[in-house]
């Protein structure tokens, strides 16, 4: 069976990739971007909705990242049909088959 070499990605993909997933990476685990109570959202201090909108925009970055890095699968070659497998149409069924027995048993 022959093997395609899978293509590679260039540079300025994987760099893309990996800078989206710094950024979300990053803005969990750097808490003085978000250790403030100001500014408030209704009741809720900046830390808890600062939090809240990251987990979304994090699945968001990582679900681009995994559209641009990954391998687009090769085209499946259709297989051709079997001799015999599938009856013609119009065609008598053959005499040992359970269509040529009918309901008997």
């Amino acid at each position: 069976m022959v093997r395609h070499a899978s293509p590679t990605k260039s540079p300025a993909i994987k760099a893309a990739a990996a800078v989206m997933l710094a950024v979300a990476i990053v803005g969990a685990l750097w808490v003085p971007i978000y250790a403030h109570t100001l500014p408030k959202l209704g009741a809720f201090p900046f830390f808890y909705w600062y939090q809240l909108i990251l987990v979304p925009v994090t699945a968001i970055l990582c679900w681009i990242s995994y559209l641009l890095l990954r391998a687009r699968p090769a085209p499946r070659a259709r297989p051709a049909p079997r001799a015999g497998s599938a009856p013609r149409a119009g065609s008598a069924p053959r005499a040992g088959s359970r269509h040529a027995r009918g309901a008997r048993r």
